[in-house]
């Protein structure tokens, strides 16, 4: 009678265990903490350029724990990828929202500024770094790609610009930052090839699959369903890749 009962107790907790688990690979179990969830709907908004839920996104981000420079951070970062016209129209909204709270007399963390970047940083070998790094590449390529050829230009930006003035700003972390850039991306429709590269990047930061299914399932509930699908869809080719 103790065997058989511990037997069923093992089954019971392999089975139970096993629930646990596939719950969270496809997302049922919350894994994105209020701040994560907040860089989400912020982002999703901002590129769409749905102000009013923008501002409900905002006040529940600073309630969540972000602070104004955060909340900036991800505004600004927006620019790069949504456009400057979404990102200064979050910004506008963002001076509206913060007007409004501090009329209620709502007392909201600043939070601190950017670390200052060294003025003799190398921008090109350090952005080519964090891209190398964020791609899961130990090396750098000896080969270029051929969007690189191509447009060498283009390259430069991505390297000096996006993966070195942007990303070397502290403020956010380059993870909450591939957060913010799965959000826009997947808003902004059509862009499975970097959305492809910013989840594979997001895993490369440390977010899980658990994480990242969490993250369709905020655009799913608070955005809209084919925001939702864009990245489901991306999200299932990058893991058969990684697999």
């Amino acid at each position: 009678m103790h065997k058989h009962f511990s037997l069923l107790t093992a089954v019971v907790l392999v089975i139970g265990l096993t629930t646990i688990m596939e719950s969270r690979a496809m997302g049922n179990e919350p894994l994105l903490d209020a701040r994560q969830q907040s860089i989400v709907t912020i982002s999703a908004f901002t590129t769409i350029g749905d102000i009013a839920r923008l501002k409900s996104a905002l006040h529940q981000g600073l309630d969540a724990g972000l602070t104004v420079n955060e909340i900036k951070e991800v505004l600004v970062q927006m620019y790069a990828y949504a456009g400057f016209p979404r990102s200064l129209g979050g910004i506008w909204a963002f001076m509206g929202v913060l007007d409004e709270r501090k009329a209620q007399g709502i007392h909201d963390e600043i939070g601190r500024d950017a670390s200052p970047i060294p003025v003799d940083l190398d921008r090109d070998a350090y952005g080519e770094r964090v891209r190398a790094d964020l791609a899961g590449l130990k090396e750098i390529p000896s080969t270029k790609a051929p969007y690189q050829e191509f447009s060498p230009i283009i390259d430069t930006f991505l390297k000096e610009h996006l993966f070195a003035d942007i990303f070397a700003r502290d403020i956010l972390t380059h993870q909450e930052r591939e957060l913010a850039t799965i959000a826009c991306l997947a808003s902004l429709g059509r862009a499975e090839g970097p959305l492809s590269f910013h989840i594979h990047a997001a895993m490369n930061t440390g977010l899980s699959e658990g994480q990242l299914h969490d993250v369709i399932k905020v655009l799913r509930d608070r955005v809209g369903t084919q925001e939702a699908q864009a990245a489901d869809d991306v999200l299932a080719g990058v893991l058969a890749e990684r697999d």
